[in-house]
């Protein structure tokens, strides 16, 4: 996630900026899913989305080589009290959303890819490429941002960063500026010699790959991952507004679900680490081409999948987790998958695939997913990896 995307789930986002929904949590409009689908996921999924602060809807796709299967439950769109207002439906796996941390596969595809090509090693430092950011940062290498090692102090979780976001939630600072709500302060631990997520890592990996190529992220995202994998409905965006259609995301406020979709440009202020909107579809076809090896050359698989033992993503993923580059590994008792969870206001996210990249899951669900639905939630995704790989 954008590490719950820092303080930006708890700031006290102006009222008039949320317009309070009709239905409170729990009141559903009946639970809608796909026929003739596996049982079990169905059951889950309802389930799931009975319990206390659940959110109110959750859909899911299981590939399986060239078959795709989706399951939804609850609402993607819940009635609202003002109008305009978009039509209350079903979650659906071609509409558009909120990646939060999902997005960090993508930066981590430019970069390989480019490592792929020569225009970048993996041992490249900060001090090279962005030889204006702090000298104590200097050292740290492309590997250790992307897997989390840096040291580097987490721009999002800053009290400067939530203040910005706060008094100014649809005008962010442009992407080289955002490592500047931490340039004052020290690496967290010397570099390589532990693992902390940091959503600073993925900006500078981001702004590395723009130095390196002489080409601005936006195009690298185009050419070197949305047209390899042939997805239309991904992007950037470039201001707080999602493409239509799409799952709305939302927030408890006292009592209610308030909507949150549009109240943040998170394609500013999260960027690299966080902004990308696309859809359950495409990004089901991603991680099948991400994990599967068709962005970049095998040297660069290998060395993306030498894991850091234990190192969990944020929220934890399913099973047992572990930290590659741009990439987690959960081995749960229906086998490996290789994948990444997200987090940011309004949604949570979740995509993984087999070694082979034959097998995918995603599972995205419009709120953000805390407490002790989290442990519920691994729960759920578990059984869809097993789903996927038609294990009981």
């Amino acid at each position: 996630m954008l590490h719950r995307f820092g303080p930006i789930s708890r700031i006290a986002v102006p009222a008039i900026l949320l317009p309070l929904l009709t239905v409170a949590p729990g009141a559903k409009a009946g639970d809608v899913v796909s026929p003739d689908r596996d049982v079990r996921l169905i059951e889950a999924l309802n389930g799931f989305l009975r319990l206390p602060d659940a959110p109110p809807g959750v859909v899911v796709t299981i590939r399986r080589g060239n078959s795709i299967e989706e399951y939804s439950a609850g609402l993607g769109v819940l009635p609202c009290s003002s109008a305009p207002c978009d039509q209350v439906r079903r979650p659906r796996a071609t509409d558009s959303m909120r990646i939060a941390s999902l997005a960090k596969t993508f930066s981590g595809a430019v970069a390989l890819s480019l490592v792929s090509e020569g225009k970048l090693s993996l041992d490249d430092t900060i001090g090279k490429w962005l030889p204006d950011q702090p000298k104590r940062w200097h050292a740290v290498t492309l590997r250790q941002m992307l897997n989390h090692t840096s040291g580097l102090p987490d721009f999002a979780a800053s009290r400067a960063f939530a203040e910005q976001v706060a008094a100014h939630p649809t005008d962010p600072p442009p992407p080289e500026d955002l490592l500047d709500f931490v340039r004052n302060e020290p690496l967290n631990f010397p570099p390589g010699t532990q693992y902390l997520y940091s959503n600073s890592d993925n900006i500078a990996v981001a702004l590395m790959a723009e130095a390196a190529s002489n080409r601005n992220y936006h195009k690298l995202l185009a050419r070197k991952v949305f047209r390899r994998v042939g997805i239309r409905h991904t992007r950037l965006p470039e201001d707080v507004h999602l493409p239509k259609p799409f799952i709305h995301g939302y927030m408890l406020d006292g009592g209610h679900f308030a909507d949150v979709s549009e109240v943040v440009d998170f394609g500013g202020y999260a960027w690299a680490s966080g902004g990308i909107a696309s859809t359950p579809k495409d990004l089901g076809k991603f991680v099948k081409a991400y994990v599967g090896g068709d962005l970049f050359g095998r040297k660069e698989q290998r060395q993306q999948r030498r894991f850091v033992e234990g190192a969990q993503s944020s929220p934890p993923g399913p099973g047992a987790n572990s930290a590659g580059l741009a990439l987690f590994r959960y081995e749960t008792q229906c086998g490996t998958m290789l994948g990444h969870t997200g987090s940011i206001l309004g949604y949570t996210q979740f995509i993984a695939a087999s070694r082979n990249g034959k097998k995918a899951v995603t599972l995205a669900i419009n709120s953000q997913v805390e407490g002790d639905l989290v442990s519920e939630l691994r729960k759920v995704e578990e059984l869809a990896i097993c789903v996927a790989r038609g294990r009981r």
